[in-house]
């Protein structure tokens, strides 16, 4: 077994590939084909809460704030 660690300035050297890739992603995940969940949801105002949570570990996976 072995751990690593991507890094985008070596895998997309330019701007230009930069939002290619972007692009790609963003149609792929609109189409469907990638589900994307989203267990945590915070208004921006809470913020502080959503910190003090995932410093707690009481989230799981993906955490957003929303404005």
């Amino acid at each position: 077994m072995f751990l690593t660690r991507p890094s985008l300035p070596s895998d997309i050297a330019t701007r230009k590939e930069l939002e290619s890739i972007a692009r790609e992603l963003f149609s792929v995940v609109r189409s469907g084909a990638v589900k994307i969940e989203i267990n945590q949801r915070y208004a921006l105002k809470d913020a502080a809460k959503a910190h003090r949570d995932l410093e707690a570990r009481k989230t799981t996976g993906s955490t957003v704030l929303l404005p």
